[in-house]
């Protein structure tokens, strides 16, 4: 079997006014995704989305650049698998879809599901946490969080996760604010699902450690990129004096990128995305963290083609956390996949199918053309 052709495949839909969203300062007005489609003279196709926050027509191009050292070779060949480099998220994201798609494609030729190709005994489904809590405004009915919170109890997820909201500035928000409204939500959905908290790195170390320190006492899951990334020291801090797991490296690509973290004890939890550094690499990453007891659990946003990657990898790992399904990416999230996956009770079935066990829906492009520029815009109060 040899390949004859590489393809990317940019998609996006713009949300509904109702159903866009303001979280920190940029409203998010469309969801967008890049899709690797690997040819072959047998007939078999591999998929594998990429990280949309590459920019899919500079993962196209990357996927253009790279792709003469795969055409005309055995994609079961390990040689020719690209690796990411952790400085360029568009190459990054394309060398991510091209893993990604070989993996697929690797399944699909062995007849076998990837997380078999990954693990002996993998699992069968995974449990999902509904990653949300991106629409609440503080100045604008902050309880909608917790109304939120509860449509996911009523749909049956048992874990959830959410964001700290709009710009603090703009309406004098305090740690001791925004703890008010986390101890209402906690009391609200009373122990029927499990919460995590994402800081989108936009805290101070003062003010995570106030805010892990309550999480502590609410039983929280995890405490999600609290501070600036780059705070490796900081993050050490708080992974030492916080009793909840402190995670994060949603934006680091390679195996050498979360050393540091690991050697300094600064993740209790990391979260690399097999969007932006294959499978392959998070395999890499996964077995050397732990050597330092470090679980791993995806960072896994955008759309199902990218959720059945990360399942797969999921259903692969000795200890299963939940992993995250964006609930905010709308009909595109779904749309891309010919048959949507069975969700029962918050738990994502894998197909009893080859490689990923999903197949790309048709015109795929036509009903979603790509629309260019930013995914969000800046929002001034």
């Amino acid at each position: 079997m040899i390949i004859t052709e590489l393809e990317t495949i940019c998609l996006s839909r713009l949300h509904e006014p109702e159903h866009q969203w303001v979280t920190s300062r940029y409203r998010t007005v469309k969801a967008d995704c890049a899709i690797v489609v690997i040819h072959t003279d047998e007939g078999l196709q591999g998929i594998g989305e990429a990280s949309a926050y590459g920019w899919p027509l500079l993962i196209r191009e990357w996927v253009q650049w790279l792709a003469p050292q795969l055409i005309g070779h055995d994609p079961l060949d390990p040689h020719i698998v690209p690796h990411p480099n952790g400085r360029s998220w568009s190459h990054d994201s394309a060398v991510a879809g091209i893993d990604l798609a070989l993996w697929d494609l690797q399944g699909k030729a062995a007849n076998r599901r990837v997380c078999e190709l990954l693990a002996k005994k993998p699992l069968d489904r995974v449990r999902l946490y509904a990653s949300g809590g991106c629409r609440y405004d503080w100045r604008q009915r902050p309880e909608q969080l917790i109304e939120e919170a509860l449509e996911y109890v009523g749909l049956g997820y048992t874990a959830m996760k959410f964001r700290i909201g709009t710009e603090w500035s703009w309406d004098g928000v305090t740690v001791d604010r925004f703890l008010g409204l986390v101890r209402e939500l906690a009391q609200a959905v009373a122990k029927r699902m499990e919460l995590m908290l994402d800081g989108n790195c936009r805290l101070t170390e003062e003010q995570a450690l106030a805010v892990a320190k309550e999480l502590d006492r609410l039983g929280f899951a995890w405490f999600e990129e609290p501070i600036p990334s780059d705070q490796i020291d900081g993050y050490a801090r708080l992974a030492a004096a916080a009793e909840t797991p402190i995670t994060g490296g949603e934006s680091l690509a390679t195996l050498e990128q979360f050393r540091p973290y690991l050697e300094r004890r600064a993740y209790d939890i990391v979260q690399p995305d097999a969007g932006l550094c294959g499978i392959s690499e998070a395999m890499r990453i996964a077995e050397t963290a732990r050597r330092y007891g470090v679980d791993l659990c995806p960072h896994s946003w955008h759309n199902g083609l990218m959720a059945m990657a990360h399942a797969h990898l999921m259903a692969a790992l000795p200890r299963g956390h939940a992993l995250e399904l964006c609930m905010h990416q709308g009909p595109l999230q779904w749309a891309v996949l010919a048959q949507e996956p069975t969700i029962q009770g918050g738990w994502l079935l894998l197909p009893d199918r080859s490689g990923y066990g999903v197949a790309l829906s048709e015109d795929l492009e036509a009903r979603f053309p790509y629309i260019e520029g930013h995914y969000a815009v800046q929002v001034t109060r």
